[in-house]
């Protein structure tokens, strides 16, 4: 079963980064990841988020439009 992510932290270290990933129920996880890895993720994240987009709007244009009625 998946857990809910809580929070997650990235910093800078001196030769990679640390990702650091929290649960809802405090367990946390920290990951070395370099540079490459990183931007592997964000592209991720915003081609998933870019496709998503589309519906998130219609959704809040269906809130729009009811609070004008």
């Amino acid at each position: 079963m998946a857990k809910s992510l809580a929070h997650f932290t990235i910093a800078r270290g001196e030769d990679d980064y640390l990702l650091t990933i929290e649960d809802v129920d405090g367990e946390t996880t920290e990951f070395a990841v370099d540079y490459e890895a990183l931007d592997i993720m964000a592209a991720a994240i915003e081609d998933i988020l870019d496709g998503d987009e589309e519906q998130a709007l219609e959704v809040e244009e269906e809130f729009d439009e009811d609070e004008e009625e």
